[in-house]
Parts: structure tokens; sequence; C-alpha cells
């Protein structure tokens, strides 16, 4: 009998060992893209109307990744689990680039290039916009002490 391999085994330990990351993104993921179809349903684009839904999605999808950034990074010690079940699993899930793409296409094969680009433009922007306020304002309601110096 020969002695194992130990190239051979890494691959298998590594996979092993980054199982509950992929299980625990796998679960967020699958729970943010419910929300997210969930959210289409509720509230769908009407024929000829603007894709308002999957625009606020992003939006909201962002400033709750910017209040999780500083929560679990700046404001306390998370679980090694967290920011992946609920960062790149929940809010990837929820968050959609390929919805935002299948309307900006939608828009333009309906005749509606001027809408298209305004989605093509605004939702990243307004993306962008949401997590920098979201962060800014996560981190003045849990980081910064009254002027007396007190703890909160």
């Amino acid at each position: 009998m020969t002695a194992p391999d130990p190239e051979r085994a890494r691959p298998r330990s590594v996979l092993r060992a980054q199982a509950p990351v992929v299980a625990t993104v796998a679960v967020g993921g699958g729970a943010g893209a419910t929300a997210r179809y969930a959210a289409t349903l509720w509230w769908p684009t009407p024929a000829g109307g603007f894709p308002w839904t999957i625009l606020w999605v992003n939006a909201v999808g962002c400033a709750l990744m910017g209040v999780l950034m500083v929560a679990a990074t700046e404001w306390r010690t998370a679980h090694p689990l967290v920011r992946p079940f609920l960062g790149t699993g929940v809010l990837g899930g929820f968050t959609t680039f390929s919805a935002y793409a299948v309307d900006i296409r939608g828009l333009f094969e309906d005749g509606r290039p001027t809408a298209a680009l305004l989605h093509l433009a605004v939702t990243p922007l307004t993306a962008l916009a949401a997590v920098w306020a979201a962060t800014a304002a996560t981190r003045r309601a849990l980081l910064e002490r009254p002027a007396g110096g007190g703890a909160r």
C-alpha cells in the first residue's frame, strides 16, 4: 500500500473546509432570490411601464449591504458565516444584475430607448448612492459617541 498523495488529498480537504460556507451562501441566496421574485409579484411592472421594482430592489439591497458591512466588520465581531449568509447569499440573491439587464433589453425591444438608457444609468447610480448613504448613516448611528464622550 502506498502513502496518500498530499497533492491529491488537498483539494478534497479544502472543499470539505469550505462546505459550510458554500451551504450558507446557497441557503441565503435561495432566500434572497425568493424575496426578489416575491417583490416582482407584489409590484409587477405593467405593460409599457418602467421597471421600478428591480430598481428599488437593487437600491434596498445595496443599502442593506452598507448596513451589514458596518455592523459586521466595524461595530461587532460577527460569526464567520454571517457575511457569507447575509451578504453573498441573501443580499446577493436579492439584488439582481440579470433582471436589470433583461429589463433594459425589454425596454429597447419595446422601442423605448430613452427609458432603457435611463434605467441603465439610474440603477447603478441609485445603488451606489444607497450603499454610501446607508454606510454613512450606520456608522453615525452605531459608531459615533455623543459629544460628552459617554457610551451609548
